[in-house]
């Protein structure tokens, strides 16, 4: 990936969209709310493959972990991936390889410009990792996803924008 100094759009990606994209999108938000990233990132939303749970608020359990976390702010209602998105976009993050699949098909049949790829590729670790649904499991796999996304998160920045000292 090639490091830019132009403001970028980020879209997080999973199933149902009210636990691991949500809460992906309630960490960046909270870490590029602020100098230096503000100016650098344009936009940051969230969405489902599927639409189960369309308008609906984030998961309690996502909710109490940003909240533990000291994201106090986050709203959200889920909604489905849009064709548009594939244009919106400059990156889209799936949190695993099912829903990178999904939108890598809807990508090629509807085009648009944006990077698709699984949010894990920022891992820091040699193999990609897969922020596992932590919706039928209790609090600890909530937790495990919040750090995840945390070190994925600080990945991407630093990958993106390597001149900025954060």
């Amino acid at each position: 990936m090639t490091s830019t100094t132009e403001p970028v759009s980020v879209l997080f990606v999973c199933l149902g969209n009210i636990c691991r994209s949500t809460m992906a999108e309630g960490i960046f938000q909270a870490m590029v709310s602020k100098p230096p990233y503000k100016t650098l990132i344009s936009k940051v939303d969230s969405c489902g493959t599927g639409t189960y749970h369309t308008g609906s608020s984030p998961d309690s359990r996502t909710m109490s972990t940003l909240e533990n976390n000291g994201i106090t702010d986050y709203n959200h209602a889920a909604r489905k991936v849009h064709t548009s998105d594939f244009s919106k976009f400059d990156f889209i993050f799936a949190m695993d390889r099912d829903n990178l699949r999904d939108l890598q098909r809807l990508q090629q049949r509807h085009g648009g410009n944006a990077k698709v790829m699984l949010f894990g590729e920022f891992a820091g670790k040699k193999r990609a990792e897969e922020v596992d649904d932590p919706y039928y499991g209790g609090p600890d796999g909530f937790e495990m996803a919040y750090e995840q996304i945390v070190r994925f998160s600080k990945n991407f920045l630093k990958e993106t924008f390597p001149d900025v000292k954060p």
